[in-house]
């Protein structure tokens, strides 16, 4: 794979506090969590205000398996900075698609890969850093990177459910949330705090190393980091996956002025990197992508002494991205085929009323302003026109504390939405008439989605905790879902854009059972959602060249058209954990976990892509600082399948590894703790295909892989 032509510096993002109830942080191993308040509304690394540890927190498992936040009204996966460090994961996707209820769409592995929630996937899952959006246009095409790499991350947050009504209507399926200290929010206790790490792994000739600090003395604190990732193209049990090599590299820097009574703070950060496409006519085109993008972020908070409010804080950032496709194009020439440009800005400002004690029990919560707005633009074979994006919205988060461990919660958003571009009025039967042209126009739509929740949480004997929550909420359509008109050659389709769509909504019941605390903990939840105008992409069985008129008689491209129709999904996510018996100071035990989506249309249909049935579970040991642990995952084989789709036989994923940790004396090491491991994934050498990805007849996914990796932190 041909070098980067570029290496530029880069730099960071906003950090974003969590209300207790939507986003809770990590916190000590195995220790059951204390209940937080609205009042403690803080940032999920550490308060600029209170000393790290110091507030309440969720609980998550022992490093390697599956994280429990008890005390939230909705669930919340959690991927710790010790995990992130072990498993040295290049995309989100790749982060999360092991955990319940989360897949991947692995359309490049290593590379493109987008978290999948309950199904959920593209404009239904908001990708954000430090609870800002991420500022790019992967949600436009599944081969369209994150620009962001994971191990930049302290902690990854899924927040899934009535929570997500915080950052947008958009986030129907889920938020995940990449958190870490860019701009910085705390002062190391020592004066300076780090951690190198770096790796290799087997199976694609992988080298990585990442590296961060974080400094500060008197009121000042400083952040910055760094990192660099390369691959080639990866092994299968069939062979090499021609043309999926990767390569990424970037950092941030980021200043923050904290005092007494708040902080305020400012970061750069910078993203570049250069991946191949692999699978079909993208390999034999020697398809590649190099999204780069630049983003400064700013965040402040301020705690008046009285008045009405305990808390004001912002949020504010905006960035600049960039992708060229790249491949051997109709002509035979090797050069750019498409541009993809986007630039966005969003803010936010949140406050956070003081406690009113009222006769059912405490009132706590915060009413919030967001704004937003993105313009895009794209050259060359592009299937989306220019198109302009504002959002603006209102919205408030109250929790009532009753007493007898039950607190309920109510929240509402209205926005004010509206998309411009140029809509083409397609033929009814998405064929070309002869000698006519599909009629162009502006159009600018306007939309104004309303959504509510309710909640509520009972603590139950033995350390159990009960959730219920309902909540009904309306999404606008995105801009490439009303606009789309053309060929996009890196996921072979051609797509047609509806103008004339209607607000999606979505009617969800959620129950939970969770435990955090004890020898058994537990994270089990239910859901059932009927949309009214589910929005999807209709394969209609036609095949498209390079334009309209080619469609029916060319056989390149599948065309896909964004339609409506009434769906139901409804599934559960379980993970358990046990610890069995007790070796010297720690504990071997096992562990389990399960999840499944149905997704089907209201005549009998089946929604594209969905992810399979899975079950998994495995054995572990933690003990003196050494992790042991080996896990099996088996998804079943998919065959609910849409039209035109293909069946996706079963797999197997057997994944083990043991690692060891040595606290050190930072006096006479310069370290204060060493961990070094190995890891296998697909030890079986399964073919792995992935039913939610477009492109899973034409690649497997990695073969048998040994990684090895080696984490220092000072």
């Amino acid at each position: 794979m041909p070098p980067l032509d570029r290496i530029r510096f880069a730099a960071g993002t906003l950090v974003a506090t969590s209300l207790c109830c939507l986003a809770l942080p990590s916190a000590a191993l195995a220790q059951a969590s204390p209940a937080v308040t609205l009042e403690e509304l803080s940032v999920t690394a550490a308060s600029p205000i209170q000393a790290p540890g110091t507030i309440g927190a969720a609980t998550t498992l022992p490093v390697g398996l599956l994280p429990v936040a008890a005390n939230a009204f909705s669930p919340v996966t959690v991927v710790s900075r010790d995990q992130i460090a072990r498993d040295q994961p290049r995309t989100l996707g790749d982060a999360l698609s092991d955990r319940p209820g989360i897949s991947a769409s692995t359309y490049a592995p290593g590379a493109a890969s987008r978290p999948i929630i309950r199904g959920l996937d593209n404009a239904r899952v908001r990708i954000q850093e430090n609870g800002v959006s991420i500022g790019d246009v992967s949600e436009l095409g599944e081969d369209h990177a994150v620009p962001f790499n994971p191990l930049a991350a302290d902690r990854i947050e899924v927040i899934r459910g009535p929570a997500t009504l915080r950052y947008g209507s958009q986030a129907i399926g889920g938020v995940v949330s990449a958190e870490n200290n860019r701009v910085p929010t705390f002062i190391p206790a020592r004066g300076i705090a780090g951690q190198v790490t770096t790796g290799y792994t087997s199976v694609d000739n992988g080298r990585l190393g990442a590296a961060s600090v974080d400094a500060g003395y008197d009121g000042v604190a400083v952040h910055a980091d760094g990192f660099r990732t390369a691959t080639d193209s990866y092994a299968t049990p069939s062979g090499i996956q021609r043309n999926s090599a990767t390569e990424t590299q970037g950092g941030s820097v980021g200043l923050s002025f904290i005092g007494d009574r708040g902080f305020v703070g400012l970061s750069y950060s910078h993203y570049d990197a250069l991946y191949q496409i692999p699978g079909g006519e993208a390999a034999q085109s020697r398809t590649r992508l190099d999204p780069r993008q630049d983003r400064v972020l700013a965040r402040g908070e301020y705690r008046p002494l009285e008045g009405p409010f305990a808390a004001i804080r912002f949020w504010a950032g905006g960035s600049v991205y960039r992708h060229d496709e790249t491949g051997i194009g109709g002509d035979g020439i090797d050069g750019i085929q498409a541009t993809f440009k986007n630039r966005e800005a969003e803010g936010r400002v949140e406050l956070q009323h003081v406690p009113v004690f009222t006769a059912l029990g405490t009132l706590t919560g915060a009413l919030g302003l967001q704004t937003g707005r993105r313009v895009l633009n794209t050259q060359g074979e592009s299937f989306l026109p220019p198109t302009e994006a504002r959002s603006n919205a209102v919205y408030l988060f109250e929790e009532l504390d009753v007493g007898g461990g039950l607190r309920v919660q109510a929240a509402g958003r209205i926005e004010g939405d509206r998309s411009t571009s140029t809509a083409r009025q397609f033929p009814s039967d998405d064929l070309p008439v002869d000698g006519q042209d599909p009629l162009a126009y502006g159009l600018r739509r306007k939309f104004a989605p309303k959504s509510l929740s309710f909640g509520a949480l009972q603590d139950l004997p033995y350390g159990f905790v009960g959730s219920l929550n309902g909540s009904y909420v309306e999404r606008a359509p995105t801009a490439y879902e009303l606009f789309s008109q053309g060929p996009h050659d890196a996921t072979e389709t051609f797509e047609i854009g509806n103008p004339t769509l209607r607000l999606e909504r979505a009617r969800t019941v959620e129950v939970g059972l969770r435990r955090a605390e004890g020898p058994l903990r537990l994270d089990a939840t239910g859901y059932f959602t009927r949309y009214t105008g589910f929005i999807y992409k209709r394969d209609t069985g036609i095949r498209c060249g390079d334009d309209f008129g080619s469609c029916g008689s060319d056989d390149e491209l599948r065309q896909i058209v964004y339609s409506q129709q009434n769906a139901t999904f409804y599934g559960a996510e379980i993970g358990a954990q046990l610890d069995a018996f007790a070796v010297d100071s720690g504990w071997a035990g096992i562990e389990a976990q399960y999840d499944f989506v149905r997704a089907q249309f209201d005549d009998g249909s089946y929604v594209p892509r969905i992810p399979p049935h899975r079950v998994g579970g495995g054995l572990f040991v933690r003990a003196d600082g050494w992790f042991a642990r080996v896990n099996l995952l088996h998804a079943f084989a998919h065959t609910e399948i849409a039209p035109f789709e293909t069946t996706t036989p079963g797999w197997d994923d057997l994944r083990a590894e043991v690692s060891y940790t040595k606290p050190l004396d930072p006096a006479l090491y310069g370290a204060s703790e060493v961990t070094l491991g190995l890891q296998g994934r697909n030890l079986l050498d399964d073919r792995i295909r992935n039913s939610a990805s477009f492109k899973k007849d034409e690649i497997l996914l990695p073969g048998r892989n040994l990684r090895l990796f080696l984490t220092a932190r000072f």
